[in-house]
């Protein structure tokens, strides 16, 4: 996943600590920029998450790197778990159901069969052991992003692709389970492609997941900013994944009705169907 991309979507909010809703001037202002002017300086930090309010103030700017750091430490850690758990997916996923005839292999929305990925992002190594309100953010996290992919696999369908060219005139009364051709899984068209590929739908989903409580404390919408940074990072992996995902091992297999030989000595397969099992998608 292109993480970067994500730092940058975060730093692009600009928010700031202490947070506006938390802090205010202090009344004697001269005297409280005297009584730390021992306390200037700046730390360098790569794409700050946050800038403190008062720009050049070490506690504030201590503040910044170290908050920020969290938060950064925790994007990286969600987008390594959101990659384990499509990974842990994939071992499992098969194609169901699917009708093949000739060489066309037809499934219906509903015929890309795996797991839920929540359980698999809450218990990735990178974030299984957070706690407190981090682990309310990966829990949010896991939700939403499950709940989109969710969404794009219940209407993936296989649209007349054609995956078994031996089975246009083939010499027997069945034909054999046979692999079909590769392609690339964005060629399995859906629907709601769009959950997976958008940042939007999953932002959303990942706010509304979380706890109430939290999202009304935070009055700065930091939680907002890390949501949208990850859904960004990960709804473009999702894209670039669909068109490089080979579908392949489909076996397909299915009857032949007009063998007749020696007068009709080869013949299509007809009301065809598949073995669902999984390996469809671990290449």
């Amino acid at each position: 996943m292109i993480k970067p991309l994500g730092w940058a979507v975060f730093m692009s909010k600009m928010l700031k600590l202490p947070s506006k809703a938390d802090f205010k001037d202090p009344q004697d202002k001269p005297q409280y920029i005297k009584g730390t002017q021992n306390d200037w300086g700046f730390t360098p930090t790569f794409m700050p998450f946050f800038t403190p309010q008062h720009p050049g103030l070490k506690h504030h700017q201590d503040s910044c790197d170290t908050i920020g750091k969290e938060f950064k430490d925790l994007h990286d850690k969600c987008c390594d778990a959101i990659s384990f758990a499509v990974d842990m997916w994939r071992l499992q996923a098969k194609f169901k159901d699917l009708k093949v005839m000739a060489v066309c292999a037809i499934g219906s929305p509903g015929c890309l069969d795996g797991p839920k990925l929540e359980s698999n992002i809450k218990n990735a190594p990178s974030v299984a052991a957070l706690s407190g309100n981090y682990a309310k953010y990966r829990d949010a996290v896991a939700k939403g992003v499950s709940k989109c992919f969710a969404d794009w696999q219940g209407q993936v369908m296989v649209p007349g692709l054609p995956w078994y060219p031996a089975f246009a005139a083939f010499p027997g009364p069945q034909g054999p389970p046979m692999p079909n051709v590769p392609m690339p899984l964005i060629t399995c068209v859906s629907s709601k492609m769009t959950s997976i590929i958008m940042p939007n739908d999953m932002k959303a989903a990942m706010i509304d997941a979380l706890p109430q409580s939290m999202k009304k404390e935070d009055k700065d919408k930091q939680h907002e900013a890390l949501f949208e940074s990850i859904a960004t990072v990960a709804s473009l992996a999702f894209t670039i994944w669909l068109a490089a995902q080979q579908v392949m091992l489909v076996m397909g297999k299915g009857p032949i009705p007009t063998f007749a030989p020696p007068y009709v000595p080869v013949g299509p397969v007809l009301g065809g169907d598949n073995i669902a099992a999984p390996g469809h998608l671990i290449a």
